[in-house]
């Protein structure tokens, strides 16, 4: 009877053991959230690729804000999605074609909305001034791989160089940028895979890349997988939809790049 008693005790205490490794690892799953990289900055709400939707998207308390680059006619580089100015400022210059003191010269907020008349295009160096500590810009690289030194020589010693991350959709661009700035993390850009998941992935470790910048419609557990055993990470864009966000996080992406940061953090922080 003693002995059936200490079973029963022993069954018990492994029971306990394990009930609690099970809530303990319940509520280190709910507490991993993905970070959180405001599109263009806080775009929904502000004039993408400015100073104003940078510093929104930092009120709003994003972990990282991400913006596009070029390289002006005169080697500076110039923050800005399309390769010309008409979609933003309703003007039509090609970046690469145009010097920088006629692009700042640009009305790049009132497309979207009468308050950020005036909002002017920036400089990549104005929009890196914003940066707050502990925070993160990703920079995705839309000019030519030529880009690439002129970035390292501006900017391979700012005090703030610990904080950028690079993407870009040209494979040679992110890998020559990853050489560049070997501290710095680099993802590569992509919409679909033209190879199996186990061949792009490899070669992006081989390369040296730290992960890849998936469109949202493309990731999926298998993606998740092989990545986690290649020590990669995926980040995806754009998510704006909520139920999306629950469901990346939950596969477990390490960044959700969004055009409102502010309801992706309310819904991670559930």
């Amino acid at each position: 009877m003693k002995a059936l008693s200490k079973i029963v005790v022993v069954c018990l205490l492994s029971l306990a053991v394990s009930c609690q490794n099970q809530i303990t690892q319940e509520k280190e799953m709910s507490t991993n959230k993905s970070m959180v990289v405001a599109h263009r900055g806080a775009s929904h709400y502000a004039p993408e690729n400015t100073v104003a939707s940078a510093k929104l998207a930092w009120e709003q308390n994003a972990d990282a804000v991400e913006v596009d680059v070029h390289l002006s006619l005169d080697s500076q580089i110039i923050v800005m999605h399309d390769y010309n100015t008409e979609r933003t400022c309703g003007k039509k210059f090609v970046i690469k074609e145009t010097a920088s003191d006629t692009l700042k010269t640009l009305d790049a907020g009132s497309f979207k909305d009468e308050k950020y008349v005036g909002e002017p295009v920036p400089l990549l160096a104005e929009i890196i001034e914003t940066i707050p500590t502990g925070k993160l810009l990703f920079i995705e690289i839309k000019s030519e791989k030529n880009i690439v030194p002129i970035l390292k020589k501006q900017f391979g010693h700012d005090p703030k160089k610990d904080q950028f991350v690079f993407i870009a959709f040209d494979y040679e661009t992110i890998v020559d940028t990853k050489k560049a700035f070997p501290d710095n993390k680099a993802y590569w850009l992509s919409s679909k895979f033209k190879e199996d998941t186990n061949t792009v992935l490899q070669r992006v470790k081989d390369d040296g890349l730290d992960g890849v910048d998936l469109s949202q419609s493309i990731v999926t557990p298998e993606i998740m997988q092989i990545a986690e055993s290649k020590g990669l990470e995926v980040h995806c864009w754009t998510v704006n939809s909520m139920k999306k966000v629950k469901k990346l996080n939950e596969l477990g992406v390490q960044g959700i790049t969004t055009n409102k940061p502010d309801s992706v953090l309310a819904v991670l922080s559930k």
